[in-house]
């Protein structure tokens, strides 16, 4: 029995004082004595009336059902049983030995007439009749019917046996045709076969009494049946109506539950039959109390003893778990029902709720100590706002959620926009809750909502009691809905505010499990997400300045690899576990299908180093615009570093030096495979040759940038095509775990693969040299070579005098027909007379040219002086000045680089597209 127990047509009770509109207006009358008996006749006022009725009907209903289907069914197997009989006799008939013959001689109605009449006999049908081919009646059991043509028979002339329900003359049947075939399968003729509708008609009414008579018998036996059970209901309910009934439970459970006083119905055998909501707060009953004994339950031994000797008691008070009760026992068994007692309990624990409200109060400063320890241990928003969740259940909810803005996640300074946030942290005490999953948009789009409302105040909204409140529900009622028939009762909401401004919202639901909010944890809910937002404010300022460091660092770095043809490039970059780093990659194509490849490494981490690495990249990539050798412009650039030390130790910077920068910096030329290598205290590269064997050259290694008093060397390597030039900063060889000399073994061993590409060589080396966070930056470049194919290099050594132009350009020309270069001969005349006469004029043996052919075109000038033209305007009085000039109109680029020994000057068309001159500024320059 429950300790609120529920009847199935039970309804809500009124509020005193109204009655319902339905019912009349009256007062119900008292309930019986136990010793006075009702009347034992039936009224249809009574409940025992109104289930005789409706069960008597439903019978009656039921058992014409089942007679109408036992008829139906007696007709479908009679129809059934005379196709089958129809059918057996005329197959018989027709698989007769001479049969066949018969119908293929002279008279067959002769021969057949007598053998059908004695066929139906035996058979136990109505008729067969024999039909030649054409259907023609051969035989019948009526003589006038023979020599008439039978209908419907067109089947059974094509040679089909087939059953039906007949309907025409002479008479309506359940007929079978067969068709006789002869020796060779033709068809001659046909037997028909049937029983008449008559005689099943007289089968089913020899049936039909017996049917009757079993519909008879069920109904007498289910009236009889529902009037017992109709007896015994009207004893149970006193001769009750339902309106009384439902009056007279309302009543009761409303005086049973609604009082604050526990009651407890204990039976003669000492099981529980009833306890009150009051009495099983009181009591800590578990939810399956009923008709346990009471010895089972844990009332303590005081109370169990007067339980089970069942002395009467007046507020006799005793202590049961921390509650002193003030307890009342009277028996039963003078007012009716069963031998049993009845026990009432009154909680007098002033002093002891005193005590646990204290005890509640120092279990949430308790509880707001810890969180504040567990809260916040990173500086990342989401882990912060699961940390605020994972506190805060189960201790203060059964679920939390916190919604955060987007702003606030990207590390953003707060939108405007607060009535769209992000579910950022859920959790929960148990599975399959209908909230919203993490990730998902959450809207406040509802002005009467408790969010809304709490964004709108700027404190935490409670509502106690979520079935009755009716301002959650407007948002999403389907929602709302779920969430009430899973268990979720009661919430309080908090805006998550930090400096005076709104980063999200923070939910507190409690289920069915627990007591509803009370106006003291709006305090600790307030006090907590209060903390929480200090926590999540300052990870969304360092996510901020995080990304915008990490933002200023990828802008840095290369965004591309450039266009070039000689370098098959891979690379990778991976920051430190701060996210920031100063290492840094470079790829940089020079003239005459040259390429530099730069690795360097800044000391230190965070944005200083990022900034730094910036500069020191410009810084190259504008040294490597004048073409220098590796080795001059590790120069200038250790000059450069020095420089930004001394100003920066002059300013009194707490900054990092820039003393202790290394870097690599390599020049591969394709027309020979020749590389130049020059490195300021960085790490030599690895060396991959095609049949995959690995070296680590020994180069000339320099002290790092900005230390000062040291020349910077060179090196050179050879470089077949197919070889793989592997640049790396110490990051990838040298961590805690191992030293550089394990490192370079593990190195050797990734890259030592002959079929590996360039990315391929990347990605072994990151998935296993590099943990999953390391503590250096790592960048790593690999190269692979190719050769410019000889065919498309042309050189000659010109003589130092001006005659030689004309030949040479004439053996340029041919050049650039064997190459099918036509369209370029004029413009690459033109520039090549310009170079080679100043360097015949200007400069100094040995005089050379060199045409290269690849995606460009490239003419190169070089001889044995130092000192470099420059492109000036001339004046209308010189007679000369004029041909740079020309050769930067007509080339889409050009330049000077100088070698160890003289210098060359070069130009660069684009094939295939003849560049336009400015037709003014040429006219201009030619007036003179």
């Amino acid at each position: 029995m429950s300790g609120r127990s529920r009847w199935p047509w039970g309804r809500a009770a009124p509020p005193p004082g109204t009655r319902r509109s339905s019912e009349p207006s009256r007062r119900p009358g008292p309930w019986p004595s136990p010793g006075r008996r009702l009347a034992p006749s039936l009224s249809v006022r009574t409940l025992a009336a109104q289930v005789f009725l409706l069960q008597a009907l439903i019978m009656l209903v039921v058992v014409a059902v089942s007679a109408a289907a036992l008829v139906l069914q007696g007709r479908y197997d009679a129809e059934r049983s005379a196709r089958n009989r129809s059918l057996a006799a005329a197959e018989a008939f027709a698989h007769a030995p001479g049969t066949a013959l018969a119908l293929q001689s002279p008279d067959p109605t002769a021969r057949l007439q007598t053998a059908a009449e004695q066929a139906k006999q035996g058979s136990g049908v109505d008729f067969i009749s024999v039909l030649d081919e054409h259907g023609v009646r051969v035989t019948d059991p009526v003589p006038a019917l023979i020599g008439t043509k039978a209908q419907g028979v067109g089947r059974a002339a094509a040679g089909e046996a087939f059953t039906e329900t007949f309907h025409g003359r002479p008479t309506n049947a359940v007929r079978a045709v067969v068709p006789v075939m002869d020796a060779s399968r033709r068809v001659v003729g046909m037997i028909s076969a049937g029983i008449q509708f008559a005689p099943l008609g007289h089968v089913l009414n020899q049936q039909l009494p017996m049917l009757l008579g079993a519909v008879g018998v069920a109904l007498v036996l289910a009236t009889g049946g529902t009037a017992l059970v109709s007896r015994r209901l009207l004893r149970q309910t006193h001769g009750l109506g339902p309106a009384e009934m439902t009056r007279m439970y309302e009543h009761h459970d409303a005086v049973l539950h609604a009082v604050r006083e526990g009651v407890l119905i204990v039976g003669g055998d000492g099981r529980l039959l009833l306890a009150n909501d009051e009495a099983r707060r009181l009591l800590g009953l578990p939810e399956n109390a009923d008709q346990r004994q009471v010895t089972e339950l844990g009332l303590g031994s005081g109370l169990t003893r007067m339980l089970v000797s069942a002395e009467a008691a007046t507020d006799e008070v005793i202590r049961v778990g921390g509650r002193l009760l003030a307890v009342n026992i009277r028996h039963t068994a003078p007012y009716g029902g069963a031998q049993g007692l009845v026990a009432t309990f009154r909680d007098t624990t002033e002093l002891t709720a005193l005590s646990g409200q204290a005890e509640v109060a120092r279990g949430r400063l308790s509880f707001l100590y810890e969180a504040g320890m567990r809260i916040g241990t990173t500086l990342d928003v989401q882990r912060t706002a699961e940390e605020l969740s994972e506190v805060a259940v189960p201790r203060m909810a059964d679920f939390v959620t916190v919604e955060l803005l987007d702003s606030v996640l990207r590390g953003e300074e707060p939108t405007g926009a607060v009535h769209r946030m992000r579910r950022t942290a859920l959790r929960e005490s148990r599975a399959g809750h209908p909230l919203q999953p993490v990730g998902d948009l959450i809207q406040f789009v509802v002005a009467d909502t408790p969010m809304v409302a709490a964004l709108q105040r700027g404190k935490a909204v409670r509502v106690p009691d979520l079935h009755t409140a009716q301002d959650w529900r407007a948002q999403d009622p389907e929602g709302a809905r779920e969430a009430l028939d899973y268990g979720i009762h009661s919430l309080i909401t908090v805006p998550l505010r930090a400096r005076g401004i709104v980063l999200g919202m923070v939910n507190f639901w409690r289920g069915a499990d627990s007591p509803r909010f009370e106006e003291e944890d709006v305090a600790v809910a307030e006090e907590l997400v209060a903390r929480a937002a200090v926590a999540i404010d300052n990870a969304r300022r360092y996510s901020r300045e995080h990304a915008l460091a990490v933002t200023l660092q990828r802008s840095l770095l290369p965004l591309g690899l450039p266009e070039q043809d000689v370098l098959e490039i891979a690379s990778r970059y991976l920051p430190a576990q701060s996210g920031v780093g100063g290492d840094w990659f470079d790829v940089i194509p020079l003239p005459g299908f040259r390429v530099a490849l730069v690795v360097g490494d800044i000391v230190g981490h965070g944005l200083h180093a990022a900034v730094t690495m910036g500069r020191l990249r410009t810084a190259v990539l504008n040294f490597s615009s004048l073409d220098l050798p590796p080795d001059e412009l590790l120069g200038h650039l250790d000059e450069m570093v020095t420089r930004l030390d001394t100003q920066t130790a002059t300013a009194a910077d707490d900054r990092a030096p820039l003393t202790g920068t290394t870097c690599l910096y390599a020049i591969y030329d394709p027309v020979g495979g020749h590389c130049t290598l020059s490195r300021a205290g960085h790490v030599a590269p690895a060396v991959v040759d095609a049949r995959g064997r690995v070296t680590f050259p020994d180069l000339p290694l320099s002290p790092p940038l900005g230390v000062g008093g040291h020349p910077f060397e060179a090196g050179e390597l050879e470089l077949p095509e197919g070889s793989r030039l592997v640049l790396f900063t110490d990051g990838l060889i040298e961590n805690r775990g191992r030293d550089v000399d394990e490192g370079l073994e593990i190195l050797r061993s990734t890259i030592a693969h002959a079929d590996q590409t360039p990315e391929e060589t990347c990605h072994a080396l990151m998935e296993k040299m590099l943990p999953e966070h390391p503590t250096d930056d790592v960048a790593v470049l690999v190269a692979r070579t190719r050769l410019l194919d000889p065919s498309r290099v042309a050189t000659w050594e010109v003589p130092s005098e001006v005659r030689a132009v004309s030949q040479v350009r004439a053996d340029v020309s041919r050049r650039l027909d064997d190459w099918g270069l036509q369209d370029s001969v004029f413009t690459t005349e033109l520039i090549l007379s310009e170079l080679l006469t100043n360097a015949i004029r200007y400069g100094a043996p040995p005089v050379r040219v060199r045409i290269l052919l690849g995606a460009t075109l490239v003419c190169e000038v070089s001889d044995g002086s130092n000192t470099s033209p420059r492109l000036r305007r001339a004046a209308t009085t010189d007679e000369g000045g004029r041909g740079l000039f020309l050769v930067s109109q007509f080339a889409d680029r050009w330049g000077t680089r100088y070698a160890p020994r003289g210098k060359v000057i070069w130009a660069e068309q684009t094939l295939g597209r003849s560049r336009e001159p400015d037709a003014a500024a040429l006219f201009d320059a030619m007036a003179w």
